[in-house]
């Protein structure tokens, strides 16, 4: 496996740094065979996700990551990528598809946009913020699709502001 770590530019964000429309990309993740066994022996052991043989059998004709191993990944390259929300990256809800299998030897990478920001009414010291990311390989092939709900702190009145 191999991952970049946070982009040089990445700094804390609150509920109003962030602006509809706003989109940013991961740094790149490789998926390797081993990883996908893993993951799978761990957390979802079926035969297209542990054996070459018994996957090209199946419905996916090849080895396939679980759809929870892509999303595990996504969650990394988005903890780790140039935007970092004040209070960490907390799922208020998540709705994820996974149009295509990610592979052995994917490269992935998240690319997110920003598509809704709602201050909380009952909680004024955060918001509600809805981010439509899409992981994709190298060759630009959807894996997942991920539309997701997270809880956004708004700035202290003791924190800087962006520059």
């Amino acid at each position: 496996m191999t991952t970049q770590t946070h982009h040089a530019q990445a700094r804390v964000r609150y509920l109003e740094d962030l602006q509809v429309g706003e989109r940013f990309k991961s740094a790149s993740y490789l998926i390797e065979a081993a990883d996908i066994k893993d993951f799978a022996g761990h957390f979802d052991p079926q035969p297209f996700h542990m054996d070459e043989d018994a996957a090209r059998a199946t419905f996916f004709g090849g080895l396939a990551a679980s759809g929870w191993h892509t999303a595990a990944i996504t969650m990394r390259l988005l903890v780790t990528g140039p935007v970092v929300m004040a209070g960490g990256i907390v799922g208020a809800g998540v709705e994820a598809s996974w149009p295509t299998p990610t592979r052995p030897g994917d490269v992935l990478q998240v690319e997110s946009e920003v598509v809704e920001i709602t201050p909380s009414r009952s909680r004024p010291d955060r918001g509600i913020v809805v981010l439509q990311s899409h992981t994709r390989n190298q060759q630009g092939e959807v894996r997942q699709l991920m539309r997701a709900k997270l809880v956004v702190f708004r700035r202290p009145a003791d924190a800087d502001t962006i520059d």
